[in-house]
């Protein structure tokens, strides 16, 4: 089986440059006003000037490296592991997604055949950031979604064989949400049912990639006391790249 993905060899790093624009600039342009005012500065001053710009010049750099190298460089876009997670092909699938989704056209072309629904929770008022209303707009996925709140998925008990989220669970910024999420999930999965969920983490390793930014992550901790008190059990977790985690999550039976 062949998961195909026609992205731009810098399409991941441009999309958070998209993203993020007002950081970034801002970012940018408080380097550049520093760089000629540390030249008027006495010798100590613009030392500590100097220790002051190099965090954010360093994390700058970093987070546009480790977004190219996660979401251009690495086969993360390649779904085929998700098949070999799954006992059997899922003959009805959910994919939860915020707006901005990349990863339902592929979830089609990973299981061919099958019926798969695909959901937007976006609600303003708890995904309040900016990033994700740009990202929304940036949208061009053509795969026909519906609309729906996180604590209400409009589908019957026991509607799927598999459910997905995908750098879509973050943004619901308050661990009731995210467990009320979870739980409509659970209820929408037959017992036994496979949720996959796919994360940054709030790991050193994200630290150091995004800085302060890692904050919009949530810890693996987080996530495994939201899956248990929605009704799954934790099969087991992995790496996708070092910066992102897979959680395979079961309903009990």
């Amino acid at each position: 089986m062949t998961t195909i993905s026609m992205r731009h060899p810098y399409q991941g790093v441009l999309q958070i440059l998209q993203f993020n624009r007002r950081l970034y600039v801002t970012a940018a342009m408080g380097i550049l006003a520093a760089l000629p005012l540390a030249l008027l500065l006495p010798h100590v001053l613009c030392i500590m000037l100097s220790l002051a710009t190099a965090p954010v010049i360093f994390w700058l750099a970093a987070s546009l490296l480790v977004s190219h190298y996660v979401y251009d460089r690495y086969p993360l876009y390649n779904l085929n592991w998700i098949a070999r997670e799954i006992a059997g092909t899922p003959t009805c699938w959910i994919n939860v997604h915020c707006g901005f989704d990349e990863t339902s056209a592929l979830l089609e072309s990973t299981f061919p055949g099958t019926h798969g629904q695909i959901v937007d929770i976006y609600d303003p008022r708890f995904m309040t950031e900016p990033s994700i209303e740009r990202a929304r707009k940036l949208s061009r996925c053509a795969v026909p979604t519906i609309r729906a709140h996180h604590d209400a998925l409009p589908f019957a008990n026991n509607s799927f064989d598999a459910a997905f989220c995908i750098f879509a669970a973050h943004e619901l910024r308050s661990h009731s949400h995210r467990v009320a999420l979870f739980g409509e999930i659970a209820r929408t999965l037959s017992p036994g049912g496979t949720f996959i969920l796919v994360e940054h983490a709030r790991d050193w390793r994200n630290f150091l990639a995004f800085g302060p930014g890692f904050l919009h992550f949530f810890s693996p901790r987080a996530w495994h006391t939201a899956a248990v008190e929605s009704g799954f059990t934790i099969q087991r977790q992995f790496f996708r790249t070092p910066f992102v985690r897979a959680y395979i999550l079961r309903r009990a039976q």
